[in-house]
């Protein structure tokens, strides 16, 4: 197999991204960029995240995740504690946070130490989710090895059954993390590869500093 894709050529040209306009915290550039993305209309899940992690191996591993919820203090995604993730995080908190929407040419890249969240708050989103959501989260001991697609299957049917009518209360081993972060850059394609690239870091007194990379 062999295929060269050094012919593939795209110009970006669309917005620019200027220190004189951007604000000192760096989440209120977040929720700007997000709502532009997801009010364009070329973006099927906008909270769509890649989240990269150091296994239990030293090998880092990216995945997609749907951030759930941000806030001054941070990114909140939901997952199984006992996944290859929540094992990693276990073992080192560190994580990469990195959204791409090609429609507007942007990226943004985050770096931060996750934590789990208050028990209270994971129960509060687990009821908000639909039945199917919760028996599959119970149904899944997810990133295990199992023997078949029709084993999985089966456990929910049993679910279903056991639960039917009753409250479906959340595991133990899932919920959700916070992702602080201490780094977020930001990236917005330009013209010749000259791209934007303004990065904020997070200093001793919990104030950004604003720098310009190059592209």
């Amino acid at each position: 197999m062999d295929k060269d894709l050094g012919n593939y050529r795209k110009s970006y040209e669309k917005n620019e991204l200027l220190e004189s306009n951007v604000p000192e915290n760096p989440l209120e550039l977040f929720q700007k960029w997000f709502y532009e993305v997801e009010n364009s209309g070329g973006v099927d899940e906008a909270n769509a995240m890649t989240i990269s992690t150091i296994g239990l191996d030293n090998f880092p591993k990216s995945r997609i995740v749907l951030l759930k919820k941000y806030t001054y203090e941070g990114f909140i995604f939901y997952t199984n504690y006992n996944s290859e993730k929540g094992k990693a995080i276990s073992q080192n908190p560190n994580v990469c946070l990195s959204f791409f929407w090609p429609n507007m040419e942007r990226q943004i890249i985050i770096k931060g130490k996750a934590e789990k969240i208050a028990a209270n708050l994971s129960d509060g989103y687990f009821e908000s989710r639909p039945l199917g959501s919760k028996l599959g989260a119970i149904a899944s001991n997810q990133s295990e090895i199992i023997a078949s697609k029709e084993v999985l299957e089966q456990k929910l049917k049993i679910l279903e059954t056991q639960y039917e009518g009753k409250e479906v209360l959340r595991p133990e081993n899932w919920g959700g993390y916070i992702v602080k972060p201490v780094s977020i850059e930001f990236w917005q394609g330009r013209p010749n590869r000259l791209h934007d690239r303004i990065r904020y870091s997070l200093r001793d007194d919990y104030n950004w500093s604003i720098d310009r990379l190059s592209p």
